[in-house]
């Protein structure tokens, strides 16, 4: 039976050219990105001594993570508690419910087409069964109507698929 293979533990030799290499790097940072990196490493010392096993983010951890995101080009470089995509992942659900609620609280997508236009498409496309939905739009812009083309094409699929289920012209000569 062998004997489980544990780690060795890393060389100090290599630790303190590690810290050294790092300190040294810190005399070209500036003062402010100093500042960021220490709050960010600080707030996940927070995070860990509130832990106990896995670290349990709150909506504030987020929040604060997609603001460095944001304001420290370097935020990677002090990211330890989770990925860097995790944070980029914040950042976007963040935007996704900034849009959600301004569209709930606006007015949510294309407005309705107003009932007299809808009933004008239905008899234009009755008295003109040749006609498509272009023909159609097109005759509206003259009329001074501004409806888009495709509002008008799904009315008049109703209504001309309705048209020729009951024995109207079709498109094949037979």
């Amino acid at each position: 039976m062998g004997l489980a293979h544990s780690p060795s533990p890393p060389c100090p030799t290599f630790e303190t050219l590690t810290t050294l290499v790092v300190a040294l790097s810190s005399v070209f940072k500036t003062r402010a990105a100093l500042q960021l990196e220490n709050l960010a490493l600080r707030h996940q010392l927070g995070v860990l001594r509130r832990s106990v096993k896995k670290p349990k983010l709150t909506p504030l951890d987020r929040l604060l993570w997609a603001w460095l995101c944001g304001v420290w080009p370097d935020w990677r470089s002090a990211l330890i508690v989770v990925k860097p995509e995790t944070v980029i992942a914040w950042h976007r659900k963040g935007f996704r419910l900034f849009w959600t609620w301004k569209v709930r609280h606006g007015q949510p997508g294309r407005p309705s087409v107003p009932k007299d236009v809808h009933d004008l498409i239905r008899v234009m496309s009755r008295a003109n069964p040749t006609w498509g939905a272009p023909r159609i739009h097109g005759e509206l812009l003259k009329l001074g109507m501004n409806i888009g083309e495709t509002s008008v094409s799904s009315i008049w699929s109703v209504t001309g698929s309705r048209q020729r289920r009951l024995g109207g012209p079709s498109w094949k000569i037979t």
